[in-house]
């Protein structure tokens, strides 16, 4: 278990706290979705109460270490200073130059700094200027942020998969460091549905491709009683089993892998679910996201799918299984959609299945995860997000949890004293 904010002394300290402020910014560069400054405010509220200098650290965007005025973070110094009511400072240009560090020095009790974007600088993703991978440069960056403050708090879950200086480096050069609200939650449950969930324990895993979810599969067959594939990658385990799945998205490169996970699962007496019956469509407008006019949209009887047709959802009997399964579930983790979720026509299964998660968590005490942008957009949208545990605000660091890896940003902080 890892040293959380409450267990280090911040009083009157100064105390550099990475978060996630990559943003949405729009052409005029006003903040389209605010949802990653929310998110922090827990952690610096509680940095204000205990009258610490509050010193802020973030990426935006992939400037590939070079300054780039339209990424830069001062936007987001005016809309933090709104959601808290306090004055945010800033400095533009570069995060560790003689202004910033004079910025930081002069820094005193209860004030906020925001440094400007760290990606401006190569090092911080572990390269030199010549963009050569570089990890003295890395650490020699690391070392100069850490020199602004007197400890470190984590709480971006959503860049601790990446090991840079503002994620792992940092750790080595300051006098004692920990986990964020954000970052403590999420550990507390992402950890307890993987380490220790109450059974029947559900996975929910949608997509594209097979490819990208392999190693969460292959982690979670460990683990779990139930798992439910949607999504695009379901066809190509469809067409493992000799299924005829017409003109349906498929990776015929991992056929045989999923013929092997299948197995594996008749062998861990793992259920493993795929549609039986799908909305199919013979044409589909991926750019516009639309059904284009005139395309031909039904619904299969079975679990086939004619030549000229794609499955773009999961199937109103494939919905009436899956539902069993959720209901019955304590512990459910969701990751990726059931179908062409960015076309609402196809959006259903993904919706339906969100409101049945929604309702197991309510109703019957289940509890429930949910990460990936489009699981997250479908519990938004199908207005039932305040019903779900816990929502993860990092999408590829919680894939890779799920995946049983090591974050190096986590690993780096030092572990609670028991």
């Amino acid at each position: 278990m890892k040293k959380a904010l409450k267990d280090i002394d911040v009083k009157g300290k100064k105390v550099l706290v990475r978060v996630d402020y990559n943003v949405p910014l729009d052409a005029n560069c006003n903040i389209t979705n605010d949802k990653r400054i929310l998110a922090t405010i827990a952690t610096i509220e509680y940095l204000l109460e205990q009258k610490a200098a509050i010193i802020l650290i973030s990426h935006l965007g992939r400037p590939k270490g070079k300054v780039v005025p339209e990424m830069s973070l001062k936007p987001v110094s005016k809309k933090l200073s709104e959601l808290l009511g306090e004055p945010v400072k800033f400095v533009g240009g570069d995060c560790i130059n003689a202004e910033s560090k004079k910025a930081a020095q002069g820094l005193k009790s209860g004030e906020i700094l925001l440094l400007e974007n760290l990606r401006f600088h190569p090092e911080e993703e572990g390269k030199n200027a010549k963009g050569e991978k570089d990890k003295d440069a890395m650490n020699a960056f690391a070392k100069e942020l850490a020199g602004m403050g007197d400890v470190f708090v984590q709480d971006a879950f959503g860049t601790v998969h990446r090991s840079h200086a503002s994620t792992a480096g940092i750790v080595n050069y300051v006098k004692d460091a920990a986990a964020g609200f954000l970052v403590e939650k999420e550990l507390q449950f992402l950890g307890e549905a993987l380490e220790n969930p109450k059974k029947p324990f559900l996975a929910i895993l949608g997509g594209a491709k097979v490819s990208d979810k392999i190693n969460v599969i292959e982690n979670l067959l460990n683990k779990v009683d139930v798992i439910i594939i949607g999504g695009a990658m379901a066809y190509t385990f469809l067409k493992s089993q000799g299924v005829n799945v017409g003109i349906s998205l498929v990776e015929d490169d991992k056929l045989d892998l999923a013929t092997e996970i299948l197995k594996k699962a008749k062998e861990r007496k793992v259920d493993f679910l795929l549609p039986i019956d799908h909305i199919i469509a013979n044409k589909v407008d991926f750019s516009a996201k639309q059904v284009p006019t005139g395309a031909e949209v039904k619904t299969t009887i079975d679990e086939v799918i004619p030549e000229g047709f794609m499955g773009v959802d999961a199937g109103p009997k494939s919905i009436e299984e899956f539902a069993e399964t959720v209901k019955s579930a304590k512990t459910i983790v969701w990751n990726g959609p059931l179908g062409i979720f960015e076309i609402d026509e196809f959006s259903k299964g993904t919706i339906e299945i969100a409101k049945l998660v929604a309702e197991a968590t309510s109703d019957k005490g289940t509890l429930s995860v949910v990460g990936g942008g489009d699981s997250v957009s479908a519990v938004k949208k199908a207005g039932v997000d305040k019903k779900i545990t816990h929502i993860s605000t990092g999408g590829g660091a919680s894939l890779e949890f799920l995946e049983g890896k090591e974050l190096p940003g986590i690993a780096a902080l030092p572990d609670k004293l028991l």
